[in-house]
């Protein structure tokens, strides 16, 4: 196990290089929405309970919220996703608005929904989720325009992230696409994939599943540091990746380079109210520190630090580069 010692000047420094960075952001976007309220009584017309209404709130989430997070740190995303031609589509846009979120490269497509996640919310403790949703594969006039989009940006940029969410954004002629125009231009390519595309990301630089994920991709619960080995390592080989980076909750993230170095990085976080999201921020941080120039241990290390951050909040939450570099200074390097 390499035992990496971080040098606090060297993170800083990467930190103060995010500013201005460029990196294209491809995924799924979707809105997720809180009603929260009350529950006292169940309902006399069915066994369910009743939840009266107190306040309504809504966050970016999926490729949205990896946009938002590279924008707090002081980065220019080109967000890519698909839209519908509907009015939920306009709340979305609003959220996008209110984060200071380009929404140039969005593509609309009136065949699908725009993607709401509603949550209904009773002292604090979620009652149900209503979905509006398409997971079926991107197609037709709108594929064609998101391939001409990542034609015209993906050149311009210094990193691609992938959000994939399993909402039919990404599908495989999207990812040829996209990975085969980042290579080209030598960018890195970091992913926070799904498990049923797991094999469309051969080749890409950094892959940052949760343990779950990566147990189930490779067939082995991760229940103990052999099983870890076996996934983290298998992983990395079976795509050919430059590293697998697998999140752990509070255990941490275990990072597996194709150099056959393997970094432990234990968490940060001292409360943990919400882990929403962190997979979000976590992909973006990664991404936006290799285009500064960070190596993948000093990239994850920052990754650690702002997930840490993040699940302090409920909700999908962001941070800035000035909480950064203060849960820098505050932890051992």
């Amino acid at each position: 196990m390499s035992k990496t010692a971080f040098a606090l000047d060297r993170l800083q420094d990467l930190v103060g290089r995010f500013t201005g960075r460029r990196l294209l952001v491809l995924g799924d976007l979707m809105l997720d929405h809180y009603l929260w309220g009350r529950c006292d009584r169940i309902s006399p017309e069915a066994p369910v309970p009743v939840v009266e209404i107190e306040r309504e709130t809504s966050s970016l989430g999926g490729a949205g919220n990896v946009a938002a997070n590279l924008t707090s740190l002081g980065a220019r995303p080109v967000l890519v996703g698909v839209l519908g031609e509907d009015a939920r589509a306009q709340q979305l846009l609003d959220a996008f608005e209110k984060r200071g979120v380009d929404t140039h490269a969005l593509v609309r497509d009136r065949t699908r929904p725009t993607t709401i996640k509603t949550r209904i919310l009773a002292q604090h403790q979620q009652v149900v989720r209503a979905d509006w949703e398409s997971r079926a594969d991107l197609a037709g006039d709108a594929l064609g325009a998101v391939l001409d989009v990542l034609g015209r940006e993906l050149p311009k940029c210094e990193g691609l992230v992938v959000s994939d969410y399993g909402k039919g954004m990404i599908t495989r002629a999207v990812l040829d696409r996209a990975i085969g125009l980042a290579k080209a231009a030598g960018i890195p390519i970091s992913v926070d994939p799904k498990e049923s595309h797991i094999d469309s990301y051969r080749g890409v630089s950094i892959l940052t599943p949760n343990q779950h994920e990566a147990g189930y991709v490779m067939g082995r619960r991760v229940v103990d540091e052999a099983s870890l080995m076996e996934v983290g390592w298998g992983l990395q080989k079976r795509l050919d990746a430059e590293c697998a980076l697998v999140t752990r909750g509070a255990e941490g993230m275990s990072l597996f380079e194709k150099s056959c170095r393997y970094t432990h990085l234990p968490t940060v976080a001292r409360e943990v109210f919400d882990v929403t999201g962190a997979g979000d921020t976590v992909v973006s941080v990664v991404a936006l520190a290799l285009a500064a120039g960070a190596d993948y241990p000093e990239a994850c290390c920052l990754a650690n630090h702002a997930a840490g951050i993040v699940i302090r909040e409920v909700g999908t939450a962001t941070c800035s580069p000035s909480q950064l570099i203060e849960s820098l200074a505050g932890s051992p390097s």
